[in-house]
């Protein structure tokens, strides 16, 4: 499901206008072999029309509220983000696992982040869980690193 044709279907689902930089994101994320920092998504826009800093910074919030994308801050507090594994379903609290070596982000559907008690007249917005390690590409020998 990476033809454009679909991509634009995907956005008419979520009640969205398909606008060439939602389209022209979207694809790329879903064709990175990695989880891609703004910049890094920046340079790679470089070909056709180009897309403004501040439009970039909407569309990838935008495509992370709607559970098309992943976003989650490295070791240098980067944010990198990447195309949801399932884009075509919901994208409810759950974990993530990062791979260390390649930058890939998973799903961990199995594991549900679950809020914690916040103190009263704290409201939360998002919930963050990782688990740090090396995916079974990069894990060839099959044995913890």
């Amino acid at each position: 499901m990476n033809t454009t044709h679909d991509l634009a279907q995907l956005l008419r689902e979520r009640g969205a206008r398909v606008t060439p930089a939602r389209l022209r994101v979207l694809a790329l994320l879903r064709g990175a072999d990695r989880a891609l920092s703004h910049h890094d998504i920046e340079e790679r826009l470089v070909d056709g029309t180009p897309v403004d800093r501040v439009t970039l910074y909407r569309v990838l919030d935008w495509l992370v509220e709607q559970g098309l994308a992943h976003k989650l801050a490295d070791e240098q507090r980067v944010f990198r983000f990447s195309a949801a594994s399932k884009a075509d379903l919901p994208h409810g609290s759950h974990a993530h696992f990062v791979c260390d070596d390649c930058g890939k982000v998973f799903c961990l559907e199995e594991v549900a982040a679950a809020a914690p008690r916040l103190p009263d007249g704290f409201a939360s917005t998002q919930i963050d869980f990782s688990v740090h390690g090396h995916c079974a590409a990069c894990n060839v020998s099959g044995a913890p690193k």
